[in-house]
């Protein structure tokens, strides 16, 4: 789902939003993120009557620690369906270890370099990557970049546009001042991401993909 959703309320609304790492979302849900890429799932689509009960005894806590508690609880629960599973099932520790180091390193590492010390070929790293996440890793390096480079220029006490560049992995002019082909590829990138998480219009409990980074479900109490 891409298209706007205008959410109407009578001016106060309560909700539990929820977000996962694609990681966290396999272990959760039990599939790849990938597979949840650019969609919009009810939850009991995805956890079944543990999605059900979930929403249920969310809206039925009265105060924020019982809600807290039952989310503790059934997501333990969700996670605990899947270990010693099918391990097809599962992420593979190569992908989740070379998740891990790009994160580390906010992006930047190269790639090939994280597939030599895994023992996999580039190719077939970006391969099962993609699969899992949804984005291969150059493409999820690069956004790490962008979000090291969007919080050093937003802080309170911003770095020089130069420094910026230098410290989150943008090495040229063209990339610092804002063009060049790798900037247009940022913009490209984080303009769909704004599209993709612009809005939930349903009362139904989903799950979304928003792009990059994580998944989330959210539903109104």
């Amino acid at each position: 789902m891409r298209r706007s959703v205008a959410i109407h309320h009578d001016g106060r609304q309560e909700g539990v939003q929820v977000s996962l790492t694609p990681l966290g979302a396999r272990a959760v849900y039990g599939m790849p993120a990938a597979d949840l890429a650019h969609r919009l799932v009810p939850l009991d689509e995805l956890l079944g009557a543990l999605g059900v009960e979930l929403v249920d005894r969310l809206r039925a806590a009265t105060t924020w620690a019982a809600r807290f508690a039952a989310l503790d609880e059934l997501l333990l629960r969700a996670v605990g369906r899947g270990v010693g599973g099918d391990p097809v099932s599962r992420v593979r520790p190569e992908v989740a270890e070379a998740w891990r180091r790009l994160l580390a390193a906010r992006g930047r590492v190269p790639v090939g370099r994280v597939a030599a010390e895994l023992g996999w070929s580039r190719r077939y790293l970006t391969e099962r990557f993609r699969g899992e996440v949804g984005l291969s890793p150059k493409t999820f390096a690069r956004v790490l970049r962008f979000e090291h480079a969007h919080e050093l220029a937003t802080m309170h006490d911003p770095l020089p546009w130069a420094e910026v560049a230098t410290a989150s992995g943008y090495a040229d002019q063209a990339i610092s001042s804002g063009t060049g082909a790798s900037s247009r590829a940022d913009r490209r990138q984080h303009g769909v991401a704004a599209k993709s998480c612009s809005g939930l219009g349903s009362r139904r409990p989903a799950a979304h993909h928003v792009g990059f980074r994580s998944l989330f479900f959210k539903t109104t109490l």
